[in-house]
């Protein structure tokens, strides 16, 4: 009876995430679907956790509808933030409607900041950095400027959080045995507890491993919950406060393979199931649709996922004084330098690594944990590992402005996309002042990208010396591939000025040496180029999924398990 009670929801679940996706497409594939024209990426009551953790905070105080009692009527989050910035005006951002060309996907025309590009390995008094000691205080220097004025500082006043496994499982994937932990963060809410915030997840390792082995987890999945299935065991029957915290309910450790895929060349979309409908957008949910429990297992590695939307959802407004943000700041407004979204999604992946390290009966081996991720989670598996570095491995997946994409290629989304009422959520306050076009205070002159302290090879370069892959589809073709919008060439030219770092470190990059980076071609399609950091583009779309099995081939290099690979046979089924 249990069984089929599970079985019947899981089904409801996925026709239910069919239909709404279905419904959202656009009529043009090549498409980032909502791209509002002015930088908002807009989408309805609940985007960013419909069926998510930020389920509530989505649907009941997100954009519209009552809000919570403590955030007056009426409240403009973006038009506070821009007020305490001394904000005026926004200059629009482009539009990913239409065919992506023209003003704004013109090569000739998006390189005109590149001589304001800052060096990763010059220190701010002009010093070179020729040493990973010298590299170390260079670091720091990179990184207050990431924390100041890109994606926030976590104030000193986070509260703790104590975990809860909720479900144990026994099962099986690719004839390998597994068990499952289904887990519960509870954030302690005693200093507002208006708010309350669980942090999902769940992973699965193999049952027999010998010790501790190597995880990946990925940002996202099936709505945050663990995949594997089997007989329940020993499992806590106390329910996880919350919403849609859940224990396991796929028999054959998948994440809704079923779910339809993105449509051929679409980005991420926005409101509905790109927004967190799943928990994870459809392109996440191509990463471990397109085998990461089987590939992980096989090489001896276990795997799990985080529920973003559980932490904070995946919204601005009224949202950004909820979840853990809001908790953290007694339901008032952020500051301009407070974190966003994405470093909050960090966070969480920051604690679990926490829970790995508290609890070695968990079988993780808490130094040789990875993060994945697909477009925006691909932008936070990116920002996870380069602020925490504990985290051991990352996967970014087609993950473009306010990622691996550089911010100073006019190319795609841009800045101005990040700071419209759609994004800046990810982004912290200061942020919004890269996209102003007038301020309040007429002494005060336009910002651009140009003006920004750092870029984004730089934030690439602060995952070294630990491996990184920068995945993305294929821009070829006329239909299929990765669009435009999430600028590929920007980001493989990224990697370009990151693996000068990692050459420093006494690691590989890229291992060639370009003479001119700013008009680099990209390699050859489904070319894996670089060592510790490294770069492949597969052929498909916007998802990571073709590029798993290179994945997890290319990262036994750098991470070993004490599991012993399983028969080929075994990967396969």
């Amino acid at each position: 009876m249990r069984k089929k009670t599970i079985l019947t929801f899981a089904i409801c679940v996925m026709l239910c995430a069919v239909a709404v996706y279905a419904a959202q497409t656009q009529p043009n594939p090549a498409a980032p679907a909502g791209a509002a024209p002015g930088g908002a990426e807009r989408g309805g009551a609940g985007r960013g956790g419909m069926m998510g953790g930020g389920m509530m905070g989505g649907m009941m105080g997100g954009r519209g509808g009552t809000p919570p009692a403590w955030i007056e009527a009426g409240y403009d989050d973006h038009k506070h933030m821009m007020d305490q910035l001394g904000i005026k005006t926004l200059r629009p951002g482009k539009s990913g409607q239409g065919p992506q060309t023209g003003p704004g996907f013109d090569e000739a025309t998006a390189n005109d900041w590149m001589p304001t590009m800052p060096d990763a390995l010059t220190m701010k008094d002009g010093t070179k950095v020729t040493t990973p000691e010298q590299w170390t205080k260079r670091r720091a220097e990179i990184l207050e400027d990431f924390e100041r004025e890109v994606y926030g500082r976590i104030p000193a006043n986070v509260p703790k959080v104590t975990w809860e496994v909720t479900n144990t499982t026994e099962g099986n994937t690719g004839g390998v045995p597994t068990i499952t932990k289904t887990l519960v963060g509870h954030v302690d809410n005693s200093g507002f507890p208006q708010i309350t915030v669980d942090i999902q997840a769940s992973f699965t390792v193999p049952a027999n491993a010998p010790g501790p082995v190597p995880v990946l987890l990925q940002f996202g999945g099936a709505m945050g919950m663990g995949m594997g299935g089997g007989t329940r065991r020993g499992a806590a029957t106390t329910p996880a406060r919350g919403a849609g915290a859940m224990a396991p309910i796929t028999p054959n450790g998948t994440f809704f393979a079923a779910v339809a895929p993105p449509a051929a060349g679409g980005a991420e979309r926005r409101g509905g199931v790109g927004g967190g409908m799943m928990g994870g957008g459809m392109g996440g949910m191509g990463g471990m649709g397109g085998g990461i429990p089987q590939q992980a297992l096989s090489h001896g590695w276990g795997y799990g996922s985080i529920n973003p939307n559980s932490i904070q959802a995946d919204s601005g407004m009224n949202n950004l004084r909820q979840g853990i943000i809001g908790l953290t700041n007694k339901g008032q407004p952020r500051k301009p330098d407070d974190w966003g979204a994405l470093r909050a999604w960090g966070w969480g992946v920051s604690k679990l690594i926490d829970y790995f390290e508290a609890n070695p009966d968990a079988k993780v081996d808490p130094k040789k944990v990875g993060i994945e991720g697909v477009s925006r989670y691909g932008k936070a598996a990116l920002v996870t590992q380069a602020f925490d570095q504990r985290v051991a491995i990352a996967l970014v997946g087609s993950s473009g402005e306010g990622g691996a994409k550089l911010h100073r290629h006019d190319y795609g989304e841009a800045v101005e996309n990040l700071t419209g009422t759609g994004e800046y959520h990810w982004m912290c306050g200061n942020f919004l002042k890269y996209g102003a076009k007038e301020f309040i205070d007429p002494s005060k002159k336009e910002m651009n990208a140009s003006n920004l302290p750092v870029d984004s090879h730089e934030l690439i370069a602060l995952c070294a010396p630990r491996p990184c892959f920068i995945s993305y589809g294929s821009t070829q073709g006329t239909s299929g591939g990765d669009p435009p919008w999430v600028d590929t060439p920007g980001s493989y030219r990224a990697g370009i000025l990151a693996s000068k770092v990692y050459e420093v470190l006494g690691k590989k990059g890229y291992g060639e040496d370009v003479k001119d980076w700013v008009h680099e071609p990209l390699p050859k399609v489904e070319t894996l180029v670089g060592g510790d950091l490294a770069f492949r583009q597969h052929t498909g779309g916007h998802t990571d999924g073709p590029n798993i099995p290179t994945f997890f081939e290319w990262i036994g290099n750098y991470i070993k398990s004490p599991m012993p690979a399983a028969a080929p046979a075994a990967a396969n089924n």
